[in-house]
């Protein structure tokens, strides 16, 4: 929530400072205010934790502040804030703990010069020179906030692709979009240390595989390499629970880990670190323990990156079809022939559907677009009726609008589309 408030102020500042002029909109100097831009987000974030706090008073849920640990199999010990210990009984235990940011060997994290997210979204003035360490969805997220607002900044990343879950093609766009706003991407190469005890940073830089060293300077350093579920200090090895050897618990299809009274959601057990995953898996976690079934589809849960465009996709990519040998046909259109995105000048992208080449039936959506985290709801909907592209196809769109392409892109498909 933090960043999507941070990433829609950007977006702002940069529209105001380098396209208002192309709208025929002429303004005078447009400065920043940091601290007013940090209190809009704590704002935002403040309203909808309140608004968790007041769910839980309107539905009787007792809220107890401080540190859990697991103490049995049907107690949790509670460190209160106030220095009172809690003692808290109940047949069934949800660990819900998510998780926090893998750290690096050689980089230390101060949270002033060398950040993690939790940094990176606290910072008191645009740094001249931001590095950032992980061409993923967090890094290429908050890169992009620090870079509207001035920043130079360089991404270096282990793999030889930003986003390794992205579809490939997509992907390639993506990277080019990045590049030509201004952020640097190094590819294939890691970072072995990072020294702040000067005015900057100073960070060695080598390739993955090898090679020569060489150092670069930076006045802040974003450390964004992933995240790991938050088990530490719970209790859970003495109790006995299972673990995986990446620290995920393990739980089965009723969440329930090696001690049946304790289940576990979300960050902390297999899958897609993502809030709306988190969701599921606790709604479906409750459902099996009122002796309901409960189910997640994790086949149909889409990942988004917020930057501009931004880019959401579901189900398989191209490259995971050919490497499972699936028979599959591709169809796309791009954001140039689409009225709307003509219209408001935000044409930089496309949509990608594929398909199984015999039923037809959706296998996986890509779409690069602004607003594709809202565009991708309708495809997710599909996939989870076993929908066929031409399903989508043959369904009316409004006109103008971004979603007549998510259309196009399933004509294209099954047969062919009409503007392009």
């Amino acid at each position: 929530i933090p960043s999507k408030a941070l990433l829609n102020s950007s977006h702002k500042f940069e529209d105001a400072t380098k396209h208002f002029g192309d709208y025929g909109i002429e303004v005078g100097s447009v400065n920043i205010d940091v601290g007013k831009m940090m209190k809009q987000k704590e704002k935002a974030v403040g309203g909808l934790t309140k608004g968790i706090e007041g769910l839980f008073k309107k539905n009787k849920v007792k809220y107890v502040k401080g540190w859990g640990k697991v103490t049995g199999a049907n107690e949790v010990t509670v460190a209160g804030l106030d220095g009172e210990e809690v003692k808290l009984a109940g047949k069934n235990i949800i660990l819900a703990t998510g998780s926090e940011v893998t750290p690096l060997p050689g980089v230390t994290i101060d949270e002033e010069k060398v950040v993690s997210s939790t940094g990176a979204l606290a910072l008191k003035e645009v740094p001249k020179k931001m590095a950032v360490i992980g061409g993923g969805i967090i890094g290429l997220e908050l890169g992009s906030v620090w870079s509207r607002l001035g920043a130079e900044v360089e991404v270096i990343e282990f793999l030889p692709n930003i986003v390794p879950a992205m579809d490939p093609e997509v992907r390639r766009a993506f990277e080019r979009t990045m590049k030509k706003q201004g952020i640097k991407i190094r590819l294939s190469h890691k970072v072995t240390s990072a020294d702040a005890s000067g005015d900057g940073v100073k960070i060695t830089v080598e390739p993955s595989k090898g090679g020569d060293a060489e150092t670069l300077d930076a006045d802040v350093l974003l450390v964004a390499i992933g995240r790991r579920p938050f088990t530490e200090g719970l209790g859970l090895q003495d109790l006995g629970i299972e673990m995986d050897k990446a620290g995920r618990v393990l739980v089965n299809d009723k969440f329930q880990t090696s001690v049946p009274s304790v289940h576990a959601i979300g960050d902390v057990i297999p899958g897609p670190m993502l809030a709306h995953k988190a969701e599921e898996d606790g709604i479906a976690c409750v459902e099996h323990i009122a002796g309901k079934a409960g189910h997640v589809n994790y086949d149909t849960i889409p990942s988004i990156i917020y930057t501009h465009p931004e880019v959401a996709w579901v189900g398989k990519t191209e490259a995971e079809l050919k490497e499972e040998g699936v028979k599959y046909k591709a169809g796309k259109f791009s954001m140039m022939a689409n009225s709307r995105a003509r219209t408001v000048d935000e044409a930089d992208g496309m949509v990608k559907f594929l398909a199984c080449k015999e039923t037809d039936k959706i296998l996986g959506v890509h779409i690069m677009s602004s607003n594709a985290g809202e565009l991708i709801a309708e495809c997710v909907l599909a996939m989870e009726y076993g929908a066929s592209s031409e399903d989508i196809a043959r369904t009316c769109h409004g006109h103008p609008t971004l979603s007549e392409a998510v259309k196009e892109a399933a004509m294209a498909t099954y047969d062919k589309p009409i503007h392009s």
